[in-house]
């Protein structure tokens, strides 16, 4: 008889592990599609280092993209690839750890992230001002879309010796 195997969700990593991974790249100056700690790197390049840092290898390249902010089109691309390798929570629960996708206009898809470090903080890459650390503000607050948890990094199986 064949039983089918229940995948157990996820478990989030450790959201202090996260905060210290974001903030070890203040500074990082702003390269578009980079991803090099104190070197450059754009908001979704920061997030891919955090995820180096904290969960491993990345789970799969990332395609080329566009800057633009406005973009309209009715496809939310970097919240799908979010999904497939994050953990999907409400924005209302997100706290320290947490990473963030923001509508930067209004009917635009989401096209910046940014990792919480404490309720009302986070970390970011920006145009001109590379990887920063700046107060939540309600205008960051109110273009917040979706939100997402680290997971917890696969342990490597033991061999039996």
């Amino acid at each position: 008889m064949i039983t089918a195997t229940r995948r157990s969700a996820p478990r989030p990593a450790d959201p202090d592990a996260v905060v210290a991974a974001a903030r070890a790249w203040l500074g990082t100056p702003y390269h578009d599609q980079a991803s090099l700690k104190g070197v450059g790197c754009d908001c979704l390049g920061l997030a891919r280092g955090v995820w180096r840092d904290v969960v491993g290898a990345e789970p799969v390249p990332v395609p080329p993209y566009s800057r633009d902010w406005g973009e309209t089109n009715r496809r939310e691309v970097l919240f799908e690839g979010a999904a497939r390798a994050l953990i999907a929570i409400p924005v209302e629960s997100a706290g320290p750890g947490d990473m963030v996708l923001f509508r930067m206009r209004r009917g635009a898809i989401a096209k910046h992230v940014g990792i919480l470090t404490a309720s009302d903080r986070f970390v970011h890459s920006y145009d001109r001002l590379g990887v920063v650390e700046e107060p939540l503000t309600d205008a960051w607050r109110r273009r917040i879309a979706f939100a997402f948890r680290f997971p917890r990094p696969k342990r490597a199986r033991r061999k039996n010796s």
